[in-house]
Formats: structure tokens, sequence, C-alpha cells
């Protein structure tokens, strides 16, 4: 028998069925313990705080409704999003969520009835980031819908045309993926970083720092890093100003295609170390 025969069979012999409803019960049963919790209350306000300030923005605001203020609000949507939710909000709730899933079981001393249960390591591990990545999709994605909606309704019929009969509906389309992928790319580090180290905050912390030099490292470094995709996905780009525009390093833009398959590559990646880590992932409650 040829090796892709070989393959074909082993595919075709495996319980996915079972496997899949078994990360979906998990799914379910964390998605509980995370978005319905009263400790998660700190990842709402970092996804909702800056819905507050635009709503109030847009009522203290509201004699202020001509092209001119339409397209400067639209920089300081796109400041909202690339500055805050990009580089502090999703990642830190990203870092919450995610981190969570595991340490926060081994910290509750809990863990080691979902490793008697007869489930795959390999399938908590992607029932657990199904439940955060879901928390983090509807929280962020909900955020920033939101701000989107109240940034232009102030503006009445001339936000409608921008919307529906122009760039706007592009615009919504490429924050709400941004969203997405950011919450998938983030989400699974963390996740990972969580099954490495017993402490993953202060390695968190690194990849923030990562994230934040990206822009000044040479061109081939910054194609390693999330932030680096997300920026190109980004409908308005926001000049860099200060002194890091003298050391900004401007890579070549890749298409958004190709930013979009390569997010979804590192994820699936990170992902499968994952399941390979939780095969030698050790419970010592004493030292956690």
């Amino acid at each position: 028998m040829s090796l892709s025969a070989n393959a074909r069979a082993w595919i075709t012999e495996q319980p996915w069925r079972t496997w899949s409803s078994q990360a979906l019960t998990i799914a379910r049963i964390d998605l509980r313990r995370g978005l319905l919790s009263r400790r998660a209350w700190w990842v709402y306000l970092l996804a909702f705080a800056p819905v507050a300030l635009i709503a109030a923005h847009a009522v203290f605001d509201s004699s202020q409704r001509s092209a001119g203020y339409l397209e400067e609000d639209t920089k300081v949507l796109a400041g909202i999003f690339q500055i805050y939710y990009m580089r502090l909000g999703i990642f830190f709730a990203c870092m919450g969520i995610f981190t969570w899933l595991f340490r926060g079981e081994v910290a509750e001393k809990s863990l080691h009835y979902q490793f008697l249960v007869p489930v795959r390591r390999e399938v908590l591990v992607l029932g657990k980031f199904l439940a955060g990545a879901f928390t983090a999709f509807v929280l962020f994605e909900t955020a920033v819908l939101s701000s989107f909606v109240l940034m232009y309704l102030r503006f009445g019929p001339l936000g409608s045309a921008f919307v529906f009969s122009g760039p706007g509906l592009r615009h919504l389309w490429l924050y709400l993926l941004t969203t997405a992928l950011a919450c998938i790319g983030y989400g699974s580090v963390f996740l990972a970083l969580s099954l490495v180290f017993r402490n993953p905050v202060i390695p968190g912390l690194l990849v923030m720092a990562w994230e934040t030099i990206n822009p000044i490292m040479p061109a081939i470094l910054q194609k390693l890093s999330v932030a680096f995709y997300l920026r190109n996905l980004c409908p308005v780009q926001l000049p860099a100003e200060g002194l890091m525009a003298l050391f900004t390093v401007v890579a070549t833009p890749v298409p958004a295609v190709i930013a979009v398959i390569g997010l979804f590559c590192v994820t699936i990646a990170i992902i499968i170390f994952a399941c390979f880590r939780i095969r030698t992932f050790e419970i010592t409650y004493s030292t956690d």
C-alpha cells in the first residue's frame, strides 16, 4: 500500500466525530467558567472602555458633523483600534483569558480531574482554545462594532453615506477581521506559554516588548510578529510620529490574503506545539 493510501486509511479510521463532540463539550464548560464568571469583569472593561469614550464624544461633540470632522474621526477610530485594541486591549485580554485556561485550573487544583477523564489531552487543548477564542471574539468583535457604529452614527446622513456608499463597510469588515485574527493569534501564543512556563506573565511581557519594538527591527524580523500582519490588514494606516519615525523600518507590505493565511498558519503551528506539549505536562500543585 502506498504512503498516500496509508495516510487516507489512517485519517478515515480516526474518531473525528467523537473528538469534535468532546472538544465542544469542554469548550462549553470553560465558557461558563470564563465568559460568565465574575472574575472576567476586567476583560469586559478592556473591551468596552473605548466604547464609553466614543459614546461620550458623540454626545458632547454632537454639533461637529461636517465632512472634515468625519475624516478626523475616521483617523481617531483608526488610532483607537491600532494603538489601544491591537497593542493593549486584545493583547492583555488574551493574556488573561488564555493563560487562565490551564494555569487557572492549576491554581484551583482541579486540572487533574480533567486529566482523569477519558479524553485525549490534545482534544482538551483544542476545546479550551475554542472556549478562549469564542470569549475573546464575542467581547472584542462586539466592542469594535459598537465603536464603529457610535463613531459614525452622530453624523447622520453624512455618516450613512460614508458607510453604505463609501469605504465605511470595507473599513468595518477589515476591523472585524483584524480583531478576530488578533484574538486567535495572541490567544494561541498565550495558551502555549501557559503550558511551558509556570508563570507565563513575564514571558508574555517579553512578547509585548517584541511586538512594540517590531517596527524598528529589520524587515525580515518584522515578519516574525503577529502585529506585522495585523498592521497590513488595517484599513487606515497611521504614520509613525516623533522618535519612532526616525527608527521605523518600512517593510514591504504583504497582500491581505497572505497576511490572513500567514496568521492562520502561525496559529495552527502554535496549537500543534501546544498539543505536543500537553502530552508531557505534569501537575505539581505544591510548587505552582
